[in-house]
């Protein structure tokens, strides 16, 4: 897919703050420092439009991002991080909860996970959550250049058998260095935004 323009649209914690309801929008949703707004960047060919940090918890609101004015990515809190405070992390996932609940123009939450490790329970939950929802159940598979690629298959079925996924298709790895399969990942996106 061809990115003419991309920018920051809004930033929200709470509905009343959200973007128009007027474009199709992609969330992203994975554990604080999994890399999701580096392949947020990497997908649509911008270096720093999501902030990122080598520091968890960075992302801390919803940050709506426009793309092509056609269709919003949309960069969720990160869970999960232990620095932070039960009230805050408790916080964050209301906030999530309430975007992935009342969202009308959400077309699918894709699960960002951290190839190099297995998923959490929290991965798990959230996962599911995703899944009663309706939607596909996609999962991005991050950092994909930090291991040998002999090592991908055994790390993707970990994943798999992990959040019991049983279509090898909805588990992609990727690297926001090299952009490895992002084309792979926009022929899955296409459909969801046109």
């Amino acid at each position: 897919m061809k990115i003419i323009k991309s920018d920051l649209n809004s930033i929200a914690v709470s509905p009343k703050q959200y973007p128009e309801n007027n474009l199709p929008e992609i969330a992203f949703a994975g554990r604080s420092n999994v890399g999701k707004s580096s392949f947020i960047n990497s997908m649509i060919n911008r270096k720093n439009l999501a902030r990122t940090s080598s520091k968890p918890g960075k992302t801390r609101t919803i940050n709506f991002y426009i793309i092509n004015d056609e269709f919003r990515f949309v960069d969720l809190p990160g869970y999960g991080y232990a620095q932070v405070s039960k009230v805050e992390q408790e916080k964050w996932g209301h906030i999530i909860d309430e975007y992935l609940s009342t969202r009308e123009n959400l077309r699918e939450v894709i699960l960002i996970v951290d190839i190099r490790h297995e998923p959490t329970n929290q991965d798990l939950m959230m996962y599911n959550w995703i899944k009663s929802f309706g939607f596909k159940g996609i999962v991005i598979a991050t950092k994909a250049d930090k291991i040998s690629k002999g090592n991908w298959q055994k790390s993707l079925k970990i994943i798999r058998k992990k959040l019991d996924i049983k279509d090898n298709s909805l588990v992609i790895p990727y690297s926001s260095s090299n952009k490895l399969n992002k084309e792979q990942i926009w022929n899955l996106l296409k459909p969801l935004i046109e």
